[in-house]
């Protein structure tokens, strides 16, 4: 049991730094070519933090293991609402620009509306669904860049000729950061499996909480640094921009490769554990944290405190239930 253990930490480990290095290289490459700043921080550095959560459920779906695929997602946009925004929003709530949220929240509700519809009513997902999805994150992609692509452009410019780094460099970061998430997420899955079963934990629960978390720590390392350096909104977007990419990208990527029914391996009451608590947990704190931020463009304390409270409230269930 001790080396399922080690693996599945040194598994976390190479998400966190391979994260990292991918973050890096990308936005230096994106500089490159003379990408707005805010381009980058809303398109690549969201692709970069929400890459761990990809290969994890790629990884979770080419083996078959719904429980994994289906609980990652989810878990990791409540552990990026509830976990990561929330610590930002109470150390230091503000201001933020709403016209910048329209498009990042409009575009998550609409595809958390479309996922949990087909939830709901048919229980399982099929790959055109999942292409369908996928199809949803090009749009959007395509949406942001030309909503921003004329925002920073000299600035971005004037940044780009000043870099004088290597392109050489950033493109080894980034394959670098790819091979280690690749390393990680399969290091994450294979041990995860491994854990729960010998501690009898539903698959679904472990992806829910524990892989969950793993793959959110790049949107920690975010957070904690924009926090630092003054820039709350940004980790506000990236946190939003990663939620959305969960279910686009991550959950499309994972339907399309191995189509799956939402898994049912916990009960409540006689009924879908997943459907009851875990789907509404999850527009409920994306709610909390959007709706007053698009409402008064403002950043409360006591939203952080009660998405932190949520999310206490969220993990034990998922332990002791």
């Amino acid at each position: 049991m001790i080396k399922p253990v080690l693996l599945f930490l040194l598994g976390f480990l190479l998400l966190i730094k391979g994260g990292d290095w991918f973050v890096d290289g990308a936005v230096g490459i994106a500089h490159k070519f003379h990408l707005p700043e805010v381009l980058i921080g809303a398109t690549v550095v969201s692709i970069g933090t929400t890459l761990p959560e990809v290969m994890v459920s790629a990884q979770a779906a080419l083996q078959h293991n719904s429980g994994i695929s289906y609980g990652n997602a989810i878990g990791s946009i409540i552990c990026n609402t509830s976990l990561i925004a929330a610590i930002t929003i109470a150390a230091k709530p503000g201001n933020v620009e709403r016209k910048t949220l329209w498009l990042p929240s409009g575009a998550f509700f609409l595809a958390a509306f479309i996922y949990s519809l087909i939830a709901y009513t048919q229980g399982s997902f099929s790959r055109w669904q999942g292409i369908m999805f996928l199809i949803m994150f090009a749009v959007y992609m395509f949406l942001s860049v030309k909503q921003m692509q004329g925002g920073n452009a000299a600035q971005a410019e004037e940044e780009a000729e000043e870099d004088n780094t290597p392109l050489r460099r950033e493109i080894m970061l980034l394959v670098v950061g790819a091979a280690a998430i690749a390393v990680g997420a399969n290091l994450l899955v294979n041990n995860g499996t491994i854990i729960a079963a010998a501690l009898g934990v539903p698959d679904s629960v472990i992806g829910l909480t524990m892989v969950a978390l793993g793959t959110s720590l790049p949107e920690l390392v975010t957070a904690i640094t924009s926090l630092m350096k003054g820039h709350g909104a940004l980790s506000l977007g990236n946190v939003i921009g990663a939620n959305l990419f969960n279910i686009v990208l991550v959950s499309g990527a994972a339907i399309s490769i191995s189509p799956f029914a939402v898994p049912a391996e916990k009960m409540l009451m006689g009924m879908n554990s997943s459907l009851l608590v875990d789907v509404p947990v999850m527009l409920s704190v994306m709610a909390i944290l959007c709706v007053p931020a698009l409402m008064k463009g403002k950043l409360y304390r006591w939203q952080g405190i009660l998405l932190l409270c949520i999310y206490a409230a969220f993990t034990i269930y998922q332990f002791v239930i």
